[in-house]
């Protein structure tokens, strides 16, 4: 494609709560956009997104709407990543998918660029957003695996409602309404079985055979692509009522010592890390701080005292943002740093 003053971009699910969000990153970074094209399902054709003082109308996501398209970024799940992305491909867009449709195909490159920018040498058209909760694990694990090699990772996530959509984010809201105004249980409306107010689920995806849930196997086996296939990863992913902000406490064992100064000295100004470690005067991440937050806030930082080589962590990232749209408009951004588009 070579090197252009200004791209054509499309956002697929382009009305979608994490599709607005893109839309939203790539004006507030500046991505060199010439022609955006937001596509969507037919019922939202016509319908307008504002984007650098221009009004573009959505039109359907199509096959032939991606004619002289250079990138096209995916929010629109699965079926439609793995029906539209190889055709987005062959009209000649690279494309960037937050899907959970490529991620463990061998040949298509899984990315965080701050942890594996140089995977993306290698792509073939189609390049993977990883999931929310992998995406500010690594990002928070990545100086800590450079500096001592990580063994092993037990992480519990804390994961936000906006995570499964607009439905789950307006069924906590009624929820949680309904809720205060006679303190008994509501019938769910954001999940199926188990009301989402006031409450905490330890079930986030489908179960699988072995007792775990999809999202927990996705935390293990994306962490091996990306990072390092000899981490061993543990996982327990809790759904709890919080709009925004994914939250994760991580217990890592590593091949040789990080003291406590050392964690916070590797994770103080690295890629993409906000360190919030202040004990002393309780401050520390929590979701609300990422609700206007692009970075992965680490803090909580301890020595574990149980083996040798052991440190604590809690990390917290909004997920809509870094966990989803920042990352795959950071994805694209870095196509263009390393001239692989």
């Amino acid at each position: 494609m070579g090197k252009k003053p200004a791209y054509n971009v499309a956002v697929v699910g382009a009305m979608g709560m994490v599709g607005t969000e893109m839309i939203k990153t790539l004006e507030r970074r500046g991505f060199p956009v010439a022609e955006l094209r937001p596509l969507d399902i037919a019922s939202n054709v016509g319908k307008s997104v504002n984007f650098n003082g221009k009004t573009w109308k959505v039109l359907e996501a199509r096959e032939d709407n991606f004619k002289d398209i250079d990138i096209a970024i995916f929010s629109a799940g699965g079926d439609a990543s793995a029906n539209l992305a190889p055709a987005a491909v062959r009209q000649g867009a690279v494309v960037v998918d937050n899907s959970s449709q490529w991620r463990m195909d061998p040949d298509c490159p899984l990315v965080i660029p701050e942890v594996n920018p140089e995977d993306l040498d290698w792509h073939k058209g189609i390049i993977a957003n990883p999931n929310c909760s992998t995406i500010q694990m690594l990002v928070a694990l990545k100086p800590l695996h450079d500096y001592a090699g990580i063994k092993r990772v037990v992480v519990s996530t804390y994961q936000a409602v906006s995570g499964s959509g607009k439905l789950a984010y307006d069924g906590l809201i009624s929820e949680s309404r309904e809720y205060l105004e006679n303190f008994e249980p509501v019938k769910p409306k954001a999940y199926k079985t188990q009301q989402i107010a006031f409450n905490c689920l330890p079930h986030i995806d489908v179960f699988e055979e072995d007792g775990y849930t999809k999202e927990e196997s996705k935390m293990v086996n994306e962490t091996k692509k990306i990072l390092d296939k000899e981490i061993n990863v543990s996982a327990t992913c809790v759904r709890v009522p919080v709009w925004y902000g994914h939250s994760e406490s991580i217990n890592v064992e590593t091949r040789k010592k990080i003291t406590r100064a050392k964690a916070m000295e590797l994770l103080n100004g690295a890629p993409g890390i906000k360190l919030v470690d202040d004990v002393d005067n309780e401050i520390y991440p929590t979701p609300l701080m990422s609700n206007n937050d692009d970075l992965t806030m680490v803090g909580r930082i301890r020595e574990d005292l149980t083996i040798e080589n052991g440190l604590n962590l809690w990390v917290v990232s909004n997920n809509i943002r870094k966990g989803a749209a920042l990352n795959a408009v950071e994805v694209a951004e870095t196509l263009l740093e390393r001239n692989v588009i």
